[in-house]
């Protein structure tokens, strides 16, 4: 294990890295208009999921955040997203599945300001915020999703427990998220234990895959444009460019990414 992985294995640490590793990308990124930072989704044959011309740049990300939020039907209700990057999902979502009230929330305040100047959506709001303190009242939502951020929480059988405290009876958790082999236990023991039930689950590595193939181009160049070199081939891994040890673990089996669909009964 190298001294990187050893450090992420300290809850405490591995939050107060991602605290630095986000604002620091944002600043990097805001320039070009990048909306998403979670990996992609494809399926042979194509999803061919209908889009706007302005969308289509990020298709991939799009469609990952469709097979996640389609789950369910959003319409009129009232929906949480925690750690929404740089908000491409919650504008999406917000315009094409019509729920009555979105709120973005993320722990970095950057991507916030970022998603506040970008996305200008009636009933669209976004604040900063914890995952593992959520500033809503007990039952006061339809609806939570989370993208592709768990990994980064020091305690993901808090997160749930949150999630759970904020749904109301028959609201849904949508939820996607990968893990390394050594946390695939852990990871199942947490889900198995949450107060909510499992309404169905799918694993999703080949999809995710064609997804990183799609967005390889883009990602290369972004990250050689804006970040310096020594930080390149943790861009690569962040970025699942194709032959990196995320994008290889992936395709090995030594890593995991599945979506769930939850309900607070």
């Amino acid at each position: 294990m190298s001294l990187l992985e050893r450090l992420f294995s300290i809850p405490s640490i591995r939050k107060a890295i991602w605290r630095m590793w986000y604002p620091f990308l944002t600043r990097r990124l805001r320039s070009e208009e990048v909306l998403f930072l979670n990996y992609a989704f494809e399926t042979d044959p194509p999803v061919g999921l209908k889009l706007d011309e302005a969308d289509e740049v990020n298709r991939g990300c799009i469609q990952l955040y469709h097979q996640v939020a389609s789950q369910v039907d959003l319409k009129g209700k009232t929906v949480l997203e925690v750690s929404c990057g740089h908000g491409g999902g919650a504008s999406w979502i917000m315009r094409t599945m019509q729920p009555a009230a979105y709120t973005g929330l993320d722990l970095n305040p950057t991507g916030i300001g970022f998603c506040q100047r970008r996305h200008a959506i009636p009933g669209l709001t976004f604040t900063q915020g914890d995952a593992q303190r959520l500033p809503f009242g007990d039952a006061s939502l339809d609806a939570v999703i989370n993208v592709e951020a768990s990994h980064c929480y020091p305690d993901f059988p808090g997160f749930l427990a949150e999630v759970a405290r904020v749904l109301r009876p028959g609201g849904h958790f949508l939820y996607a998220d990968f893990r390394f082999e050594p946390d695939f236990q852990a990871w199942e023991k947490a889900i198995a234990e949450a107060s909510m039930r499992v309404v169905q689950t799918r694993i999703i590595n080949a999809e995710v895959l064609r997804g990183m193939d799609l967005n390889a181009n883009r990602s290369q160049a972004l990250i050689v444009q804006r970040l310096p070199g020594f930080l390149h081939a943790l861009g690569r891994d962040f970025a699942g460019i194709p032959g990196s040890r995320v994008y290889e673990a992936l395709r090995g089996g030594e890593l995991s990414y599945r979506s769930w669909c939850f309900r607070r009964e």
